[in-house]
This record gives structure tokens, C-alpha cells and sequence, in this order.
């Protein structure tokens, strides 16, 4: 077997999010080893990692204990997770995903009477336009929030702080997303991420990934929309708001990470070798793996990667992700999550590198306008916390 990548002290600590003196009294008190070397203590990134999910849980219940809540609470009746599977609205997400499709589940969650928009060539044109002056460095996020600023720019009622119009925006937006994302005119997603011309298997796996992505709870994306609708911003400003804390290692972005794991494992790399690689490579945890509101696998996950193992090149996907949970389960009890299956699902679409990304973006925008229309009907700026001052007196 492949020597295991160790981590360093500064790596270690931070992974734990402690300093080095703390990390060195765990190492005094048994509860870590540490390998010593001419240059420095270095340390097993699996161990690392064990205690790692370890401390998680024993901190989520002290904090419980402690304050009895988290630091805010907002009504939701969007998404919903009970006994480890996902319902929106009271409806089985799995189902829905198996079932429906993107833009049927979009009106239904905006009780939306008019008709789906197409996309319109000159709009589309103009997001061509502004995307291609993005430098070759640009990524999906940053297409994606090109094309709504053009669209904002270019709708002359965006002002217009009416229910109906947060539905004709974001529906706008919807429709324009492969203009921004495609290399070509494709009218599709699909066709503006894959290289291959889709089969059925395929479309309904991508169907699939957008309908359970389209909302978990309060993530900060979310509560980031929430926040600019309750100031009465338009579908573009909630958009634009979400995607910028949406455009983060630790939420929307997880899934490249977990897709070079997969892409270790599937390069013949050894899986305990490639989750350690991925530890030290990180410093947040294996790439693809637990969930805070999960006792096991994620049910998105559940849902998607059997679809994903009907595509071609399955049966290897299915291998990969089968040694690396095995490999997770054993050092760190962690379950797959949806990250993990959003990159099983590119590897398999032959998409880009962060197609994960924008999936899980454009999956997740129908969520942001249903609780931008959630928080229409509150009384505005009701959001707006009050600061308590800490800092230094005059």
C-alpha cells in the first residue's frame, strides 16, 4: 500500500480548529499520536480526522445544552428533514425527483399560474456577450452571476416589489442559465455542461439533482436570500445575494472536492491514500462525507446515486464511491452526501470540473425565490438584527 500523506502540526490544529499548544495536549494525554521526524511532529490525517468527527458531536451537544438554540429561528415550510429523509412542501423528495421535473416543481412551489418563460435571443445573446469577456480563469459562479446582472439590467420592471414579478424574474433567470453556462447557443443545461448528446437515463439524473437541490433547511445561502428579500430586493438582487454565500468551500462549492477524491480512487489510487490525500489537501474533513442533520447517508445522495450508476461508466463509479465510504466509514463514521453524488454525477455526464457547482446552484435558486415569496408576505426588514457594540468605548 502507498504511504499515507501525513499532516503537519499547523495542518492538524487547523483541521481541529485549535492552536498547536492545545493539539500537543492531546498528543500528552493520549488522545492523538504524532509521528516525530528530524523536521517536526507529523500526524495521521484518518486519526486526525476520527477525532475530528469525534469532537463534532460531542460539541453539538454540549452547545445544545448549553444555549438551548441556535442563534435564529425562522418558520420555514419549504423543505423539511424527518427520520433521515427529505419532504418539500410534505412531499417526498425522492419521489418528486423520480417524478417530476425541475421547472414543474418550480411553479408548484411558487404557485405559479403563468405559463414557463423560453429563453429570449437577445437576452441570451447579450449573457453570451458579457460571459465572454470573462477571463479563461472565470468559473461557473461567476457566469452565472454575469447572466443575472445582465438580466437586472436589462428588465425595465425590476422594481417592481410584487409577488408576481419575483416569479416572472426568477423564472427569467431559469430559463437564461444555459446561456451563461454553455459554450455554444444549447438550450439546454445539458447541453450546456455535457459533451455527450444526452440519453433518457441521463436527463432524469440531472432532473433528479436539480429537484433535490433545491432546498435543505436554512444554509446560508438561503438565509442570505431571505435577508435580501426582506429589504424588498428584486428576484435578481436575492439571486445575486445567494449566490454570493453560496460561492463557498464549506456550501456550494464542496463538490469539486469531492469529485478529485473520486477521480483519485478512479485513477487507481488507493482509497485510504486518496481520502488522506484529501484530508491534508482540505483541512475540512473528507470531501463529500457527513451531514449535521443525517444519521447516515444523505438522502439526496440515497437518491441520486443510483441513478448515477445507471449511466455509462456506473459500474466503476459505484466501485469508487463504495471504497471510499467503506475507507470513511471505518476511520471517522461519516455517511455520503450530496457533494459526493453531484460528482459521481459529472464524472459520469463527462462535465466540467465545477458543473457540480453550478447544478447545485441552479437546483437551489427555485429554493431561494420560494422563500424570497415566503418573506414577501412578512413585514419588510423584519431580519435586521441589532447589534450589541463590544468594541473599545470613545
Amino acid at each position: 500500500m502507498a504511504r499515507l500523506p501525513l499532516l503537519t502540526a499547523v495542518q492538524a490544529a487547523a483541521r481541529l480548529g485549535v492552536k498547536p499548544a492545545t493539539l500537543y495536549a492531546y498528543v500528552s494525554r493520549g488522545l492523538v499520536g504524532r509521528v516525530r521526524t528530524p523536521s517536526g511532529s507529523l500526524f495521521d490525517p484518518l486519526e486526525i480526522e476520527r477525532f475530528a468527527a469525534g469532537r463534532v458531536r460531542r460539541a453539538a451537544v454540549d452547545t445544545v445544552r448549553a444555549s438551548g438554540s441556535p442563534l435564529m429561528v425562522l418558520e420555514t415550510d419549504v423543505a423539511v428533514v424527518l427520520d433521515d429523509e427529505l419532504f418539500l412542501r410534505g412531499r417526498d423528495a425522492a419521489h418528486l425527483a423520480r417524478h417530476s421535473t425541475p421547472s414543474g416543481l418550480a411553479r408548484w412551489l411558487w404557485d405559479m399560474p403563468e405559463p414557463w418563460p423560453e429563453a429570449d435571443p437577445e437576452d441570451a445573446a447579450a449573457i453570451r456577450h458579457a460571459v465572454g469577456a470573462l477571463p479563461p480563469a472565470a468559473t461557473a459562479l461567476d457566469r452565472l452571476r454575469t447572466a443575472v446582472t445582465v438580466l437586472a439590467a436589462t428588465d425595465p420592471v425590476r422594481a417592481d416589489t410584487s409577488i408576481a414579478q419575483l416569479r416572472r424574474a426568477g423564472a427569467r433567470v431559469l430559463a437564461h442559465v444555459p446561456a451563461a453556462l454553455g459554450r455554444n447557443a444549447s438550450p439546454t443545461l445539458w447541453g450546456a455542461l455535457s459533451t455527450r448528446d444526452p440519453s433518457t437515463a441521463d436527463l432524469r439524473a440531472l432532473d433528479a439533482a436539480l429537484i433535490l437541490l433545491v432546498d435543505h433547511d436554512l444554509a446560508v445561502s438561503t438565509m442570505a436570500a431571505r435577508m435580501a428579500a426582506t429589504a424588498r430586493g428584486s428576484a435578481y438582487a436575492v439571486i445575486g445575494a445567494a449566490l454570493g454565500a453560496f460561492d463557498a468551500p464549506l456550501h456550494g462549492t464542496a463538490s469539486r472536492a469531492a469529485r478529485v477524491l473520486l477521480e483519485d480512487v478512479l485513477g487507481r489510487t488507493d482509497a485510504t491514500v486518496a481520502v488522506a490525500a484529501a484530508v491534508a489537501g482540505t483541512g475540512r474533513g473528507v470531501p463529500g462525507f457527513g451531514h449535521p442533520l443525517y444519521t447516515g447517508t444523505d438522502a439526496r445522495a440515497a437518491t441520486l446515486l443510483p441513478l448515477v450508476y445507471a449511466l455509462p461508466g456506473g459500474d466503476r463509479l459505484r466501485e469508487a464511491v463504495d471504497a471510499v465510504a467503506d475507507v470513511v466509514d471505518r476511520h471517522a463514521r461519516a455517511r455520503p452526501n450530496v457533494d459526493l453524488a453531484l460528482a459521481a454525477l459529472t464524472i459520469a455526464a463527462d462535465m466540467p470540473a465545477d458543473a457540480g457547482t453550478a447544478i447545485f446552484a441552479v437546483g437551489r435558486m427555485v429554493g431561494w425565490i420560494a422563500h424570497a415569496i415566503a418573506e414577501y408576505s412578512q413585514p419588510p426588514l423584519r431580519l435586521r438584527p441589532r447589534g450589541q457594540y463590544v468594541g473599545p468605548m470613545p
